[in-house]
Order: structure tokens, then C-alpha cells, then sequence
């Protein structure tokens, strides 16, 4: 009995160690190609925050291109939804609005399906944006909030982000600013417990009064909120234990050679996925050869 019950101890604690030695899986969807060069080059952005977390222990980053996964199936191409199974953390960098590749009733599935178990979900720039009504409330399920057409706006602009609250996605940040389309004025749940402004700053009445990108505007409902600081990115802890962010900016992939912008969502995949951020942050290394990798081919 002595002999069976030491088995018994060895096996479970060789499948503990085992268990714990799995790697977090982290999804990366990078949208379709759009707008001019160097802009919303989602694919070049994804493999390159994939890049820069590539030595990470215990963390294995997967990419994948041109929307919702897929795989070709008796020549057919259909989802490949399997590839979300286990996933940790699911992050979508791609365009919005109506053809936002996670709003198909399918896919909402998959992704609630993430969130019920725990994974975590990320949107990045054009992906915050989603039409009213079911995708908006699955928006705020997952993050807590999104852009709304009309409601929302998305003004070129510089922010200054001079200061931070405490919190595992701004360790190691320092003060940055970099001109970009930062989208404000958010549509919040009604309910925004759990939910932490990260990047903040305060519009001047110029960027107010516009133009936004589209539509130019302005809007009086955001002249009318002069002085009132804005949030650009966000996190969000949810009642399901699983975890949120948006990020609005993105759409300049130049940027992405800001260390601080660069440390922020990388700091927030690592967070996303239930892993310890380094109490400096996630530090990368990108040259201007790095930026010019992978980008899509478009017409000037």
C-alpha cells in the first residue's frame, strides 16, 4: 500500500509540474489589409508585439492574418475556431464598425466562450469601434466599453500622457506622446465596475472642434465637455474573472517604435493572459528595419 500510495504521489505531482509548465497561449488576430501605407497595418503590428514577447518564459504568441482564423476543409475555407480552445488571452487588432470580424453571431460565441472560462479579451484602435445594439453589448461584456459611431470621436491629435495609475499595464512607462488617431468619448456599460482608465489626457477645445477623421464634425456634445479629461485606453477586470482592455490608438504604425506605447500593450497582453508583469514593464527592442517588416502591399 505504501508502494501505491508513493505512485500515486509521484504521478500526481509529475502531472502538476507538467500542468504548470504549459505555456500561456496568447492569440493575436490582425485584420484584413486597409488605408494607405504605414496605416492600420495590422499584420506588421501583430508580428511585431509578437516579436517583442517571444523570449517571455511560459508565453507562446500565435498570429494570424487577413481576420477570423480559417482553414481550408474539402476546398473549402470555414472558421478555425479550434485554435481559440485554450487560449489565455485573445487580442484583435483589425477595422470595425460593420464588418468587424468578431460581431458575426458565430464568432460572438467563440469569444464569450473565451470569456467563460476565464481568457482574456483585447481590442485595439478601429477594433473598439462596433454598431449599436447586441455587438455593443458584447463589447461591454468583454471590456467595458466602445466606440460608438456619431457618439464617440476620432480626432489626428498628441496627447500627453504625463501620468499613470498604479496598476500591472503601466509598470515601467514613462511619459509619451505620439500624434495618432486616439479615439475619445467612449460608450461605457452601464455598469463600469472592474473598469480602469490607463491612458489619459485632456483635449484642447481645438481638438474638440475638430475635424474629426470621419465624419469631420464637430459634435456639440463633445465641444460641450470642454476641459473634461478623456480615456484612451482601459482596462477591465470582469465579474467572470476574466480580463478587458481597449486601446484606440494604433493607426500610425510608426508609433509602434515608441517604447512607452509599445510597453503599454505589451504590458497588457502579459496581463490579459493572467501573467506577471515585470515590475519594469516588458522591455523590447525595435529598429527602423524592424518597422518596415511585414507590411502590407497597398497602393500609395
Amino acid at each position: 500500500m505504501k508502494g501505491l500510495f508513493r505512485l500515486l504521489t509521484c504521478l500526481f505531482l509529475l502531472g502538476f509540474t507538467t500542468c504548470a509548465a504549459d505555456p500561456k497561449k496568447v492569440l493575436l488576430i490582425a485584420g484584413k489589409p486597409s488605408h494607405p501605407p504605414g496605416m492600420h497595418e495590422f499584420r506588421a503590428g501583430c508580428l511585431l508585439l509578437q516579436k517583442c514577447l517571444s523570449g517571455i518564459p511560459g508565453l507562446t504568441v500565435e498570429v494570424y492574418s487577413n481576420g477570423w482564423p480559417t482553414q481550408v476543409v474539402d476546398g473549402k475555407t470555414v472558421d478555425n475556431n479550434a485554435v481559440f480552445d485554450g487560449a489565455a488571452a485573445v487580442v484583435i487588432y483589425c477595422d470595425g464598425g460593420g464588418g468587424h470580424p468578431a460581431i458575426r453571431p458565430e464568432h460572438v460565441k467563440v469569444l464569450d466562450a473565451v470569456a467563460a472560462r476565464g481568457g482574456g479579451l483585447g481590442f485595439a484602435h478601429y477594433a473598439v469601434e462596433v454598431p449599436k445594439g447586441d455587438p455593443s453589448e458584447a463589447m461591454h461584456r468583454w471590456i467595458g466599453g466602445n466606440y460608438e459611431d456619431h457618439f464617440s470621436v476620432n480626432p489626428m491629435w498628441s496627447p500627453q500622457y504625463s501620468s499613470f495609475p498604479t496598476h500591472p499595464v503601466t509598470r515601467g512607462v514613462k511619459p509619451f506622446s505620439n500624434r495618432d488617431e486616439w479615439y475619445f468619448n467612449m460608450r461605457w456599460a452601464a455598469s463600469t465596475n472592474g473598469l480602469t482608465p490607463i491612458l489619459v489626457a485632456t483635449p484642447s477645445d481645438a481638438v474638440r472642434k475638430g475635424p474629426y477623421v470621419w465624419p469631420a464634425g464637430p459634435y456639440p456634445h463633445i465641444i460641450a465637455e470642454s476641459g473634461r479629461p478623456e480615456t484612451m485606453m482601459w482596462t477591465l477586470e470582469r465579474a467572470d474573472g476574466g480580463r478587458g482592455f481597449g486601446f484606440t490608438g494604433g493607426h500610425t504604425h510608426a508609433n509602434w517604435g515608441d517604447p512607452n506605447q509599445r510597453k503599454i500593450v505589451l504590458n497588457a497582453i502579459l496581463w490579459l493572459a493572467k501573467m506577471e508583469v515585470p515590475a519594469a514593464g516588458v522591455e523590447s527592442a525595435v529598429s527602423p528595419e524592424d518597422l518596415l517588416q511585414n507590411l502590407d502591399p497597398k497602393s500609395k
